[in-house]
C-alpha cells in the first residue's frame, strides 16, 4: 500500500475519535518517581503473556519497578505475582501491596492513573479501549498483539498513537520479529535487492489446539469466554491475528506496503460440540498487494499435526527464510544469519521502550501495529465469508462489540441451550457494512 494510502487510512481514523485528539496538556503524566531514575510499571492483564512482559519490562533497567496490577480476575493478578517474586532477578523490584492489585472491568484504569508505564496484555478486544484510556492520561505504553479485534477497533488504535506523537509519548508494540537480530540482518538484505523483485511469499503457523478451561471451573457466561478467549473471534480476533501477524508483519516490512485486499476459505475440521467456540482451527488465505504480487498464509492449530512456523520469500532471483537463509534458484546459500548475536527480542523490544523513555528519543510502533492488525482481520472476514474483502471493507466493518464491556452480564455472543455457539458460515459477507 502506498504511503498516499497510509496517511489517507490514518486521516479516516482520526475522523471517527476526533474528540480525542483534544487535549490540554502535550507533555507526558508523570507521577512521584524520577525518570531519571526510576519508572512506574503497571501491569493490565496478568495471564503468561502478561507475566512474561513484567519480567522483560522489570529486566530491562534495574530503576524499573512493578507498581501495579489489574486483571478481571483476582486469582490472575495473585498468580502473576508469585511467579515474579520467586524470581530472583527481579523481585526486588516489586512493590505491588494489596491494595494494588485492582481486580474487574475498570481496573485498567487504577493501574494506569498508578504508573509511569503500562504494559497492555488483555485479550485484544479490551485494547482499543485501555489504549486509549492509557494515551489520555500520558502514559508510556507497550501493546501487546494484535492490537484490534475489528475495523472500529483499528480506527481507535490508531487514533490514540497519532495523539501518543503528540505527547511525546513511547508506544511499543508486541511484534517481536522486528525487534529480532536475524530478522533484521534479514529483512535489509531483502530490502537492497538479495534475491530481487519480491514475487510472492507464503507464511506458515501451523501448530496444536488450545486447551479448554471447563466451564464449570468459571463463574458466568462472559468468564467462560474470557478464561476461553482463543476459542471466540471477537475476544481473539482469530488465528490471523493471534497468530500468523508475526510472520504476515515481516512480509510487510519488507514490502513497506500492505495488503489491498484478501480472498480465502477456513473451517472447523475438529472444533465441535458444545463450549468449542466459534473460531476456525485452520485458514488458506491469499493476499494481494498493490502491486500484484501475494502473500499466502497457511494456518492451523490441531493437534497430532505437522508443526511449521515461519515465512519463505520467493524472488526473481532466489529465495529466503530466516532459517535457511537467503539462496539463488540453483540452491546456493549465498547468507545465513551467523548467530553470533543471540539477544532475545521479547528483551529487546522492552529494552529499547524503556531507553527511548530514559533518553527521550522517539519510538512509536502504533502504526504498523494496527495495520498488521487490521489486514489479519481482513484475511479472517475473507475466510468467514468467502468473498473478496478489502482494506477498506475491513476498516469501515461491523464492530464486534457494540459497547466496551463494564460488567459480567454483557456476553456479546451466547450459545444455544446446548452450549453450541453460531459461528461463521460462507456465502454471506459477515461483518461488512
Amino acid at each position: 500500500m502506498a504511503n498516499q494510502d497510509r496517511r489517507k487510512f490514518l486521516q479516516q481514523s482520526s475522523m471517527v475519535t476526533g474528540g480525542l485528539l483534544l487535549h490540554p496538556s502535550l507533555t507526558p503524566k508523570k507521577t512521584k518517581s524520577s525518570i531519571a531514575d526510576e519508572l512506574k510499571v503497571g501491569l493490565v492483564g496478568c495471564g503468561d503473556r502478561g507475566t512474561g512482559a513484567a519480567l522483560q519490562a522489570l529486566s530491562a533497567h534495574p530503576g524499573n519497578r512493578l507498581v501495579a496490577l489489574a486483571d478481571v480476575f483476582e486469582e490472575q493478578t495473585e498468580n502473576c505475582l508469585q511467579k515474579l517474586l520467586q524470581l530472583d532477578k527481579v523481585k526486588n523490584q516489586i512493590d505491588v501491596p494489596k491494595k494494588n492489585r485492582y481486580v474487574g472491568f475498570d481496573a485498567y484504569q487504577k493501574v494506569i492513573r498508578d504508573c509511569d508505564v503500562v504494559l497492555l496484555a488483555t485479550p485484544p478486544a479490551f485494547r482499543p479501549e485501555h489504549f486509549e484510556f492509557a494515551v489520555k492520561e500520558r502514559k508510556h505504553v507497550f501493546l501487546e498483539k494484535p492490537l484490534s479485534c475489528d475495523g472500529p477497533g483499528t480506527k481507535r488504535i490508531l487514533a490514540a498513537g497519532k495523539l501518543a506523537d503528540q505527547y511525546n509519548l513511547k508506544v511499543v508494540v508486541g511484534l517481536q520479529n522486528r525487534y529480532d537480530p536475524a530478522h533484521n540482518a534479514m529483512v535489509q538484505r531483502l530490502k537492497k535487492g538479495a534475491i530481487g523483485d519480491i514475487l510472492s511469499s507464503t507464511c506458515y503457523y501451523m501448530k496444536g489446539g488450545y486447551e479448554l478451561v471447563p466451564r464449570a471451573t468459571t463463574s458466568s457466561e462472559l468468564a467462560f469466554q474470557i478464561k476461553n478467549y482463543h476459542y471466540f473471534f471477537w475476544l481473539w480476533a482469530g488465528a490471523p491475528a493471534g497468530l500468523q501477524i508475526h510472520n504476515a508483519d515481516i512480509v510487510h516490512w519488507v514490502k513497506d506496503s500492505y495488503p489491498v485486499s484478501a480472498q480465502g476459505m477456513g473451517g472447523r475440521a475438529v472444533l465441535e460440540g458444545p463450549d468449542s467456540g466459534d473460531v476456525y482451527d485452520h485458514f488458506s488465505l491469499e493476499y494481494t498487494y498493490g502491486d500484484g504480487t501475494k502473500m499466502y498464509s497457511q494456518i492451523r492449530t490441531i493437534d497430532r499435526t505437522l508443526s511449521k512456523n515461519g515465512v519463505w520469500f520467493l524472488g526473481t532471483k532466489g529465495s529466503a527464510n530466516v532459517y535457511e537463509g537467503i539462496k539463488n534458484h540453483s540452491g546456493k546459500t549465498l547468507w545465513k544469519f551467523d548467530g553470533k548475536d543471540q539477544s532475545n527480542s521479547l528483551q529487546v523490544e522492552h529494552d529499547q521502550l524503556f531507553d527511548a523513555i530514559r533518553s527521550d528519543s522517539p519510538i512509536n510502533n502504533t502504526e504498523y501495529g494496527a495495520y498488521s492488525s487490521l489486514v489479519a482481520i481482513m484475511g479472517r472476514m475473507a475466510a468467514h465469508s468467502g468473498q473478496i474483502v478489502t482494506l477498506e471493507e475491513a476498516l469501515n466493518s461491523e464492530p464486534l462489540l457494540k459497547q466496551d464491556i463494564t460488567d459480567w452480564d454483557q456476553p456479546p455472543v451466547t450459545p444455544n441451550e446446548n452450549k453450541i455457539y453460531r459461528y461463521p458460515r460462507p456465502g454471506f459477507k459477515h461483518e461488512i457494512k
